[in-house]
């Protein structure tokens, strides 16, 4: 292992080579704090050229390989378990190319979602993958769990937001994929082995991803709903009125909303009257009167009951204060202290029969548990996460995960829909997902890992 180090060391220079304890522990932890491991070292390439010299010299000793770009996954899935070269690839932050007249942009893998959002917009474009973490998330950790955030209703999420990707392979070759087009019928689409498989079959090092057109016009409203079951029909409602200008469509329950207030400084609840359930909508586009149109559907509705109240931000100011709320509620879960968290998906229609019945049978199964709830309902993605609310009794109902899992893995099952809609599978459901998978499922999905990484030194315990 010495000799490797000092390999890698001639491969990027020293103080690109982390090896003292204190400079390798922020790598190892991921963002929840639920897993930690050791690194044999921290590598910070510069280029791709770099990241495939990293790889071949790992693969020449038989050492595993952990790549990791913000280090804001949620399920585990960039932190090394033990003895592995960790490959952070933040260096990698260029913006190669932006095609306006193709619509496209070319950027390092490392670069964040933010620098290609601001990218975008300074070509009057936008690219319009948004989470909470943007600021710090990169995008090929982006791309290794396919991640979705707000706006997928509209535009999809990070796989369909893709053209082309540039990987090196487990055997240390370069595949330069980074084609800017739409149409390219030449056999296996190739990218897509890559998207969503969390690093274990290669490390993305770029992307060509689809730009769009930026929104002249925007609506944003927050709106309290008689219930889930309400929501649904409203988004109905909407997309009638507003086709394809509803842009996001967010669901908060009470629980959820109630620790922002709690943890986060300066949120304030829009509504006065503490409803059980809200929704955040968004409306954007080339229309100037989506603001019209977007109080006209919610007075019909409000004349139907399917609103009970709402607010409709009149400043630029005022919906940042709503997105806020929204966006910070992962952030006030983590204050709070330990939860157990499913991020799932079910078809949109019955999204109000997985939230009654799930929490029927939580509440059955465990009195006094607290469900917090909220998350993408316009594409049928739920985060739905349980504690109790007092830290003495919540330790003891931590230790029921299993139990609390198999309650709402199961129903999520039973409703034609998946355990991980959005986060991964990581370390934290790789066991979990041989419940749900076919065995047919799981035989072509190691027979991928086994054609592609034979050595078995991609990620390796992730996913699979």
């Amino acid at each position: 292992m010495d000799a490797l180090i000092s390999e890698l060391r001639q491969l990027l220079g020293e103080r690109h080579v982390l090896v003292e304890a204190a400079d390798v522990a922020p790598f190892c932890t991921d963002w929840r704090g639920r897993y930690s491991g050791d690194a044999l070292c921290v590598v910070l390439p510069a280029d791709t050229a770099e990241v495939a010299a990293v790889v071949r010299a790992c693969v020449a000793v038989g050492v595993a390989i952990v790549p990791q770009g913000g280090n804001t996954g949620l399920c585990g899935g960039a932190t090394p378990r033990g003895g592995e070269v960790l490959v952070c690839l933040r260096r990698l932050n260029r913006i190669r190319a932006i095609d306006a007249d193709n619509n496209s942009i070319t950027v390092d893998a490392g670069c964040t979602l933010h620098a290609v959002q601001e990218a975008a917009a300074g070509a009057n474009r936008l690219f319009p993958l948004s989470l909470a973490a943007e600021g710090s998330a990169t995008i090929g950790g982006n791309l290794s769990t396919n991640a979705g955030g707000v706006q997928v209703l509209r535009y999809g999420n990070a796989r369909e937001l893709t053209l082309g990707l540039e990987v090196v392979l487990a055997d240390g070759r370069i595949w330069n994929g980074l084609r800017a087009l739409r149409k390219d019928n030449t056999g296996y689409d190739l990218k897509h082995l890559f998207i969503g498989a969390e690093g274990t079959l290669g490390l993305i090092t770029a992307a060509t991803l689809k730009l769009f057109p930026r929104p002249r016009a925007q609506a944003t409203a927050w709106v309290a709903v008689p219930d889930p079951a309400a929501a649904v029909r409203l988004l109905g409602r909407l997309r009638d009125a507003a086709g394809d200008n509803v842009t996001a469509f967010e669901i908060v329950g009470r629980p959820a909303l109630d620790l922002v207030l709690r943890h986060i400084p300066h949120a304030r609840d829009p509504l006065h009257d503490k409803p059980a359930w809200q929704v955040l909508i968004e409306l954007s586009g080339g229309r100037d009167d989506l603001v019209a149109t977007l109080e006209q559907a919610l007075a019909s509705a409000a004349a139907d009951a399917v609103v009970d109240d709402a607010v409709i931000a009149a400043s630029g100011a005022q919906t940042a204060a709503l997105w806020a709320l929204r966006e910070n509620v992962s952030e006030a879960q983590k204050i709070e202290g330990v939860s157990i968290k499913h991020d799932i998906a079910v078809p949109v229609s019955r999204i109000a029969e997985f939230i009654a019945r799930a929490d029927a049978a939580l509440q059955s199964a465990f009195p006094n548990v607290r469900i917090v709830c909220f998350g993408h309902i316009g594409d049928g993605n739920l985060h739905y996460n349980q504690s109790r609310p007092d830290a003495q009794s919540n330790g003891d109902f931590i230790a029921q995960t299993a139990a609390v899992n198999c309650i709402v893995h199961d129903l999520v099952h039973e409703l034609d829909g998946s355990i991980s809609a959005e986060h991964g599978l990581g370390q934290l459901k790789r066991e979990e997902v041989l419940r749900y998978k076919s065995d047919i499922e799981m035989a072509l999905m190691r027979a991928v890992k086994q054609a592609l990484d034979p050595c078995g030194l991609m990620n390796p315990g992730k996913l699979l």
